[in-house]
């Protein structure tokens, strides 16, 4: 079973920056693509960005030229780069592989923007 942990969240002034990590385990990791997603308070939890193994990588429009994810397949730990924070932008920040037959989650770290 494959298990995700992130890291690197805490509490930042809008205009900063954040760099959140997933640490995965499992043999199929390096060979998935691999997702961030958010929740803030009172809403759907909602795509932020895609890695695929290769490298490629797709972003929601809310995140689109601030934040970048990335991925380390040696260390099976996937990266997103927050930059330029918003209001908006904090989150339950989530780790997500999916799979054929499920789809597996970090247990969520909270990324606070405040002035």
């Amino acid at each position: 079973q494959v298990q995700l942990v992130e890291s690197g969240g805490g509490l930042v002034q809008p205009g900063g920056s954040l760099r959140l990590s997933c640490a995965a385990s499992g043999s199929i990791v390096s060979v998935n693509t691999m997702q961030w997603y958010r929740q803030a308070p009172g809403k759907e939890r909602e795509f932020i960005a895609t890695v695929t193994p290769g490298g490629i990588t797709i972003y929601a429009d809310s995140v689109k030229g601030r934040f970048t994810i990335s991925r380390d397949n040696a260390k099976n730990t996937m990266y997103l780069q927050m930059n330029k924070l918003r209001l908006e932008d904090t989150a339950v920040y989530y780790c997500s592989l999916p799979t054929t037959s499920t789809r597996y989650w970090g247990q969520g770290i909270q990324v606070t923007v405040s002035s």
